[in-house]
């Protein structure tokens, strides 16, 4: 079996990270519950501290009128090695050791007046003090404010039912034993420790009764029938303490000296004397150690039990909200990596057709591009009366010979300069799909939601390389409409050329005059002959711009949308890639505390493993 210091140490050390974690009895959170305690309940004036500085063996509580204990205190108390200096550390203070205890007094003082200011009002928030001392057993104690009837000048009127409900969270945990101090001097039944100990632990089993004061009683009266179980019956039995006197306190008598004097008088007293060996603070401390150490071990099944329940929630709930993000640079720029190519699948889904969006690039292609192509103004720019002009224009003084060359030629080229328009509009439409599937696709990953910074840095780099992409695309669809005027398909002319006039019936075979190569109906031919060459060019970009847009744009976005940015984050420092992965304070707060409590309970997990079947 594990030996008592190791159990109840170890218990001592769960207790003082869960009070680091904010995991304490105060707020009634689960581990603590789980743990063993030992609550020291009793009146003002009921003796209680003089009780616990008598099991300690040191004057170190805050003394005075009126409610002093005003905070929870854990006190732990650590047994070393005969000879070794005795020395205090408080959890809000650590790597500061007191051996001066009045200054341990200060420090409370101090530390509860931080928490609930120079007034006389309470506060549940406990303060954990450890003492390192040969001369003390191994226990854990939660020292609690007295219990009240009348609230003072100077406190709210609530205090009364306060500390009660404060008092109360703690004892009526099942897992917690009752140290219930009463005056001696007083009727048991009106005590307010063994009455409230009464309601939250009918049967005892959780109870030791501690009677104080014995020796400033009435002359002729004793405290027999309550320390022999006739007056209350507890299922553990009551002990009796002897507290320093006013005088004692006065004369700064030490705790030893104390404890010695306690010893002798109840070994010299004739109404005590038989029951000496069981009466004492010395006996307290060792009667309820020895009890916490049963209890501890009667109940690791249990916290063991809570533990692992605890880490499965936890676990969970990290699962839910993100694991937290390492400090290191480079654990920071995998998991930025990581985050952009989770965003890169999202978005290569929309355009492969995993998810919707990406066939509206093609409805650019198959409806907005042909309907852009069939609104260009060439009946226009081909009407009779422009070619006409075009083709005079061309001519300059000398009118052409056979074929109007020049006509034809600055024809082509005009209406081919009208293509230009919707090639950009095609780059400018499939720029706006791909923009919009970008915002897409940022939303709907879901592991950038947690970093906001990042997937805002992620659709700017995005849509920076969008452009690049569009300016890109735009010069290439340009070039292939250019492509089309800097080099015009001979073959077609020559096909014209050969192809035999239909010649119209002349009845009356009247002559044709030399002017018909200026009339309507040659300028209708050339008109006629350069559309059928526009209609071929049509055709051709119809089917070359698409290919153009998709490989400049489609193609290099599913490639290297964020290439730049891979780039630009590898040569950020540690600073600039945290600042990248910035989230939410709230939930890097709530998985920072979510990150400790998993680590309390892993660790409390191993060292209870370690040292509970020794």
């Amino acid at each position: 079996m594990a030996t008592m210091k190791s159990l109840i140490g170890l218990i001592n050390k769960i207790q003082r990270a869960c009070t680091v974690l904010g995991d304490h009895g105060g707020e009634g959170m689960s581990l603590w519950e789980a743990l063993p305690t030992v609550a020291v309940v009793g009146g003002q004036s009921s003796g209680k501290s003089s009780v616990l500085e008598s099991v300690v063996g040191r004057d170190f509580l805050p003394r005075g009128s009126g409610i002093v204990t005003r905070r929870p205190l854990v006190l732990q108390l650590h047994k070393t090695e005969d000879g070794t200096t005795e020395y205090a550390e408080f959890l809000h203070a650590p790597r500061k050791k007191f051996t001066d205890f009045a200054a341990v007094r200060k420090e409370i003082e101090d530390e509860t007046d931080r928490m609930t200011g120079k007034s006389k009002a309470i506060s549940n928030i406990p303060i954990q003090l450890s003492i390192y001392s040969p001369n003390v057993v191994n226990l854990t104690l939660i020292d609690l404010p007295g219990l009240t009837k009348v609230a003072v000048e100077g406190q709210p009127e609530s205090i009364v039912a306060d500390i009660e409900n404060m008092v109360r969270s703690y004892v009526e945990k099942p897992n917690c034993i009752i140290l219930a101090i009463s005056p001696a001097n007083q009727d048991i039944a009106t005590s307010d420790a063994i009455k409230l100990a009464k309601e939250v632990d009918p049967t005892g089993e959780r109870t030791f009764g501690v009677a104080t004061k014995l020796d400033i009683m009435d002359k002729g009266t004793d405290c027999l029938d309550v320390l022999e179980g006739r007056a209350y019956r507890l299922q553990h039995p009551w002990v009796g303490i002897v507290n320093r006197s006013q005088a004692d306190i006065n004369k700064r008598v030490d705790m030893i000296a104390a404890r010695r004097k306690e010893r002798e008088y109840f070994e010299t007293s004739p109404e005590y004397g038989h029951l000496a060996s069981r009466m004492g603070s010395e006996y307290l401390a060792k009667l309820l150690s020895q009890h916490l150490e049963t209890v501890i071990r009667q109940k690791i099944p249990s916290i063991v039990a809570l533990i692992n329940k605890s880490i499965d929630e936890i676990n969970a709930e990290l699962d839910r909200i993100g694991r937290p993000i390492a400090v290191d640079s480079g654990a920071q720029l995998y998991t930025i990596l990581e985050l952009c190519r989770a965003f890169d699948r999202v978005f290569k889904e929309h355009l492969d057709g995993g998810r919707p969006g990406g066939d509206r690039i093609y409805g650019v292609f198959d409806h907005q591009l042909p309907a852009a192509l069939k609104k260009l103004p060439f009946d226009r720019h081909l009407s009779t009366k422009n070619v006409q002009k075009v083709v005079s224009e061309a001519d300059g003084y000398q009118p052409h010979l056979i074929a109007p060359e020049q006509g034809y030629r600055r024809l082509i080229d005009g209406s081919i300069s009208y293509f230009k328009g919707p090639a950009e509009a095609t780059v400018d439409a499939v720029h706006f799909v791909l923009k919009e599937l970008v915002r897409k696709s940022i939303s709907e990953t879901e592991e950038l939601k947690r970093f906001p910074t990042l997937a805002s840095d992620i659709a700017a780099a995005a849509n920076e390389a969008l452009e690049r992409f569009r300016d890109e695309s735009r010069k290439t669809v340009l070039r292939l409409v250019d492509m089309e005027s800097s080099y015009l398909t001979v073959e077609f002319f020559r096909k014209l050329h050969m192809e035999p006039e239909k010649e119209k019936p002349n009845p009356r075979n009247a002559p044709q005059p030399n002017a018909d190569i200026y009339s309507d109906s040659h300028f209708r031919k050339i008109g006629s002959n350069v559309s059928a060459y526009i209609n071929m060019v049509c055709d051709t970009l119809r089917i070359s711009l698409p290919k153009a847009v998709v490989y400049c744009q489609v193609r290099e976005a599913k490639r290297s949308l964020l290439n730049f940015f891979y780039a630009q984050v590898g040569r950020k420092e540690k600073e600039k890639l945290g600042g990248m992965l910035d989230e939410d304070p709230q939930l890097m707060e709530r998985r920072g505390t979510l990150a400790k409590r998993l680590e309390l309970y892993k660790q409390a997990r191993d060292d209870i493993d370690s040292v509970a079947w020794k």
